[in-house]
């Protein structure tokens, strides 16, 4: 049942501004198709779709004696609560960037867009203040002071589709939850319409890619009406061309190339349309009389106004009990939620786009203390220029290399709360310095300072530490608590500057211990190399979930106790950074296994010289791309024992070639693909302390 929940709320999404539109098409009738193939489903939904109707047309008669008698109607105010699920990558916008975001979406609900005056003028008539406000929660379900953003690092941020809203939830009758991730499954957005809401509560809200919310940062002025297109579905407004309701199961596509003019969006004075995906301000696709080309629910990008028709139907769904709409704008509820309560200083914290930097380079920061407004800001930037500010989110540069404190005082009325972060920011050499290859390390020393090594702990939970548990050689290594992690989150550590200068044809290896919990982890390690201290990175060695375990899984702390629970990982370092420096770091992304030690890190010609790479030579995979098979050939300059394992980019074995001996010389390893999807893959060849990765390329 629950996959048949989840296939039904994929299904029923609302589509703004795909790349292609056909697809999206395609999806709707595969939801069509669901629908009669699950009658139960479809009736619960279409009961819940024809009760709100019902109350839609009583809501608009009464309204229009309401409008007769000059009352003056209320304003409907939603409680909004924002989930970035991210990958610590640009998706995870700022503050800023959400708060403008809303700021679009009421200025296009309350009639108060600048760019109005561009409006044809047709439509100037008709163009509502629809009375709904969407306001940023100040309290969590718990009643707990809160920001109105979570930040929640997950893989599923890349898919972005209902899934996402089973990491956080909060309650969909006090909320508006509205994810925003990397990829809305291919969208700049989703909604779930009320009905459906109310049938799949737990797939209620809205889903947003980055790159289309507010005007600044990743999105524009442009894409930021998706935001308010899909609030629009939230509050049971359909596309304005039509279509994509329940009753009938029908399904209407934007400019329909059939140019089905008898179904439109159940609003009285929005024209019929087709729809548009231009700006044709003077399109009539129906008939002589205009299209609503700038209604914020066609898509033709240059949206900027509801009808007061739009405004009548989005006032009944609010006061209506499907999906618990009406309780939103409850006194009660505004209570609960803290949208009614003055500025009240709760916490105070901040950020910055870089933490880990050159001299001279900008580094901008900015406050994400609640609850402002604020009276007075105040920033101290140890070794920064300028070394104070009174801006919420001001820029600074450092001239010199090192680690600097930052602190930030923020102050409403006579309550202050200040706070300190140290050696917050990095500040590397430039690329005229650095230490002298050979390099190597084994961690027996006692901490993880500048200039030797600097910590981004990303997640701001367990990160790396030296451990003298476990080791490979000496008495200590470089250890990541990742058993006792309750996030899934992300570590860099960054070696100091290294100068390669008249070196050639350098190796880098390093030992690794590492155990999963269980056979569905998929944490990764990477080791990347960087140009100078901020320029070109090439990431050197990947391994994922199985690929990545050096011992069978392991539910208690994992502890590696012998060598042969230790591997070697090693990659070349590539031309680029020969004769220059170059720094390199690992990055380790948890995804809920166990504990990972790094130790003994060698830089120089002979580095990983008894590894498998060293006695196997030419290898080749071929063909690459393949279909139903393929080929790994090489030399073997000693005989050796090699397994063979094939993972999918998640980290999960799909096949494998158990241990095996093979001669000196010439040897062959035919791989079966035939039951390989389309995709990419890593192919890793292994003797049991040393791997070699290959990726191949299916196509069918």
């Amino acid at each position: 049942m629950k996959y048949l929940l989840f296939l039904i709320g994929l299904f029923k999404l609302s589509y703004l501004f795909s790349q292609n539109e056909l697809k999206l098409c395609g999806a709707d009738e595969m939801r069509i198709e669901f629908l009669k193939a699950n009658p139960k489903i479809a009736k619960a939904v279409i009961k819940r779709d024809i009760d709100l109707e019902n109350h839609t047309k009583a809501f608009e008669q009464n309204n229009i004696l309401i409008n007769k008698n000059n009352s003056t109607t209320p304003t409907y105010i939603v409680p909004v609560v924002f989930h970035v699920i991210h990958n610590y990558g640009i998706e995870n916008i700022s503050d800023s960037q959400i708060l403008d975001g809303l700021e679009w979406v009421n200025k296009t609900f309350r009639k108060t867009r600048p760019d109005t005056a561009s409006m044809v003028q047709a439509f100037k008539g008709i163009h509502a203040d629809c009375d709904i406000e969407f306001r940023l929660a100040k309290k969590d379900p718990n009643g707990n002071c809160h920001n109105g953003i979570n930040r929640i690092a997950s893989p599923l941020t890349s898919s972005g589709d209902h899934r996402v809203k089973e990491l956080i939830h909060w309650p969909t009758n006090k909320y508006l939850n509205v994810y925003i991730v990397a990829n809305a499954a291919g969208l700049a957005g989703h909604a779930v319409w009320p009905s459906d809401a109310d049938t799949i509560p737990e797939w209620d809200g809205i889903v947003l890619s980055h790159s289309y919310v507010g005007t600044i940062g990743t999105s524009n002025l442009q894409r930021s009406v998706a935001f308010a297109h899909e609030c629009g579905h939230y509050l049971n407004l359909q596309h304005i061309w039509g279509g994509n309701n329940v009753p009938g199961f029908y399904f209407l596509p934007c400019a329909d190339p059939n140019k089905d003019c008898s179904i439109d969006d159940g609003v009285s004075d929005t024209p019929t349309t087709i729809g548009w995906q231009s700006c044709n301000l003077t399109g009539a696709s129906c008939t002589s009389t205009l299209d609503n080309v700038q209604n914020v629910m066609d898509y033709s990008y240059c949206n900027v106004m509801f009808t007061q028709g739009q405004k009548s139907r989005m006032q009944a769904c609010i006061t209506s009990t499907i999906a618990g709409r009406n309780n939103l704008w409850q006194p009660a509820n505004l209570t609960a939620t803290g949208v009614d309560i003055s500025a009240t200083l709760c916490g105070v914290n901040f950020s910055s786009n870089k933490k880990y930097t050159c001299p001279n380079s900008s580094v901008i920061f900015e406050n994400t203390s609640f609850q402002g407004p604020f009276d007075a800001i105040t920033w101290q930037f140890q070794g920064g220029n300028p070394s104070t500010s009174s801006v919420a989110n001001p820029t600074v540069t450092y001239a010199s290399a090192g680690n600097y404190n930052v602190t930030l005082k923020v102050k409403i009325g006579t309550d202050s709360i200040t706070v300190t972060k140290p050696n917050y920011i990095s500040i590397q050499n430039t690329s005229s310095t650095g230490i002298t290859y050979p390099f190597s390390e084994s961690f027996e020393t006692n901490s993880l300072t500048a200039p030797d090594w600097f910590v981004n702990n990303l997640d701001t939970g367990n990160t790396w530490q030296i451990t003298n548990t476990a080791a490979y050689t000496g008495t200590k290594s470089l250890m990541l608590n990742n058993f006792s992690s309750t996030l899934n989150g992300k570590d860099e550590i960054y070696s100091r500057a290294i100068n390669l200068t008249g070196a050639s044809a350098l190796n880098i290896a390093f030992k690794y211990a590492f155990a999963r919990k269980d056979t569905s982890n998929r944490d990764q390690l990477q080791l990347v190399c960087i140009q100078n201290c901020n320029g070109t990175s090439i990431p050197r060695f990947t391994a994922t979930g199985a690929a990545l375990e050096t011992v069978t899984p392991i539910n208690t702390s994992f502890v590696p106790t012998i060598g042969v629970q230790w591997k070697t990982g090693s990659a070349t370092i590539p031309s680029l950074f020969i004769n220059n420096t170059f720094h390199f770091k690992f990055v380790f992304t948890g995804n809920g296994g166990n504990n990972l030690y790094i130790d003994d890190i060698n830089i120089s010609v002979d580095a990983g010289i008894n590894n498998l790479s060293e006695h196997l030579l030419g290898l080749e995979l071929f063909p690459n791309p393949a279909s139903n098979e393929a080929e790994l050939k090489f030399e073997l300059n000693a005989t050796r024992s090699l397994s063979v394992n094939v993972y999918s980019l998640l980290g999960q074995k799909i096949y494998e070639i158990p241990k095996q001996l093979f001669l000196e010389g010439n040897n062959t390893i035919p791989l079966n693909t035939s039951s390989f999807e389309s995709g990419m893959y890593l192919v890793q060849i292994s003797d049991g302390s040393s791997t070699i990765n290959k990726s191949l390329i299916i196509t069918k």
